[in-house]
C-alpha cells in the first residue's frame, strides 16, 4: 500500500530530517572541538594559529567556538536540539542560566537572527538593571552619610551647648570677684562657642534639608515599627517642659534626649528594612530592641 503523500505527511518528514540535522550538525561541532583542543596541546607554542590555517583552513575564533562547545555541551541534553549557531549565540548567556533562559524562549524553534536578537535585548536590560541597582546603592550611601554628618553634628552641637553654659557659669562667677583678666577669658571662650553654635545650627539645618530631599523609600503606611500616638505626645510635651527649664541638668537632659530620640527613629527604620529584605529574621531584631527598652525603662526607675 503506497502511503498518500500530502503537504502534512512531507511537512512532519521534513521536520524529522532538520531535527536529524540539528542534532548532527551540533554533534559533529562538539568532536571536532574536542579534536582541536587535544590538537591545540600538542602543537608547540606560538604556531596554533598558523597550524589552523595550514591544516583544518579555521579562524581562530571559529576554532575557539568549536572547543567551547565541546566544553559546554558535551553532556547536556537539553540544547540536543540546538543548531551550531544557535549553540554558539547562547555562548553568550551564563552557563548557569543558558538552560531556564533556552526553555522559557523556546530557542528551538526561533531563527538564529531572532535568538541573537533576543540575547542582545537581554543583556541591554541586564545592564540598565545593573546601572539602576548602582544608583540606588549609590543614593543609599549618601543617604547614610548624610545621616552620619547630621548625628555628629547634633553631638558636637550638644557638647557646645554644655560648654555655653559652663563657660556662663563661669563668667558669672569671675564678676562676682572683679577679676577683669578672667571675665575676659572666659567672655572670649564664651563667644567662641556661641558663634561655633550659631553656625552648627545652620549646617544641621542644610543636613536636615538634604535629608528631606533624599526620603527613605519606605511606604508611610506599611510601617509597622513606630512610636505609638501617646508616647510620641508625651515626648513633645517633655521636650516643651525642657525647653522652658534653665536647669543644667535637664538642657543637658534634652540634647541627649534629643539624640535618642532621632537614633530611635533610626533603628525602627533599619528594623523594617530588615523585615522587607530578611523577614525571618525579623522577630530576632524585634526581641533585641524590646529587650532593650526593658532594660532601659527597669533602670529608669
Amino acid at each position: 500500500m503506497v502511503l498518500t503523500r500530502t503537504p502534512d505527511v512531507i511537512a512532519v518528514e521534513i521536520r524529522s530530517v532538520d531535527e536529524q540535522a540539528r542534532k548532527y550538525m551540533l554533534q559533529s561541532a562538539i568532536d571536532i572541538g574536542k579534536k582541536l583542543k587535544e590538537a591545540k596541546e600538542l602543537v608547540p607554542h606560538g604556531e596554533w594559529e598558523g597550524w589552523l590555517q595550514d591544516n583544518v583552513n579555521y579562524s581562530q575564533s571559529t576554532a575557539n567556538n568549536f572547543m567551547r562547545l565541546s566544553e559546554e555541551y558535551e553532556n547536556s541534553q537539553a540544547f540536543a536540539n540546538l543548531s551550531y549557531t544557535q549553540a554558539v549565540a547562547l555562548l553568550s548567556i551564563p552557563a548557569e542560566e543558558r538552560e531556564i533562559f533556552a526553555e522559557e524562549n523556546k530557542v528551538g524553534d526561533l531563527s538564529t537572527r531572532e535568538l541573537q536578537t533576543l540575547i542582545k535585548e537581554k543583556k541591554e536590560l541586564e545592564k540598565q538593571l545593573k546601572k539602576a541597582n548602582e544608583q540606588t546603592e549609590y543614593e543609599r550611601l549618601e543617604l547614610e552619610k548624610l545621616k552620619i554628618s547630621l548625628s555628629e553634628m547634633q553631638q558636637q552641637n550638644g557638647m557646645n551647648y554644655e560648654l555655653a553654659e559652663r563657660y556662663k557659669a563661669d563668667l558669672e562667677a569671675a564678676q562676682k570677684t572683679g577679676d577683669v583678666e578672667q571675665i575676659n577669658k572666659i567672655q572670649t571662650k564664651l563667644n567662641q562657642k556661641e558663634s561655633e553654635l550659631v553656625d552648627n545650627k545652620k549646617k544641621i539645618k542644610e543636613l536636615e534639608k538634604q535629608l528631606k530631599a533624599k526620603p527613605i523609600d519606605i511606604p508611610a503606611p506599611e510601617i509597622i515599627e513606630k512610636v505609638p500616638e501617646d508616647v510620641e505626645k508625651e515626648l513633645a510635651q517633655l521636650r516643651e517642659q525642657v525647653k522652658r527649664n534653665e536647669n543644667k541638668a535637664m538642657a543637658k537632659f534634652a540634647v541627649i534626649f534629643e539624640t535618642v530620640v532621632k537614633d530611635f527613629d533610626n533603628l525602627l527604620g533599619a528594623l523594617y528594612e530588615i523585615k522587607t529584605t530578611a523577614p525571618d529574621e525579623h522577630e530576632r531584631f524585634l526581641n533585641a530592641v524590646t529587650g532593650l527598652l526593658g532594660r532601659m525603662s527597669e533602670k529608669a526607675k
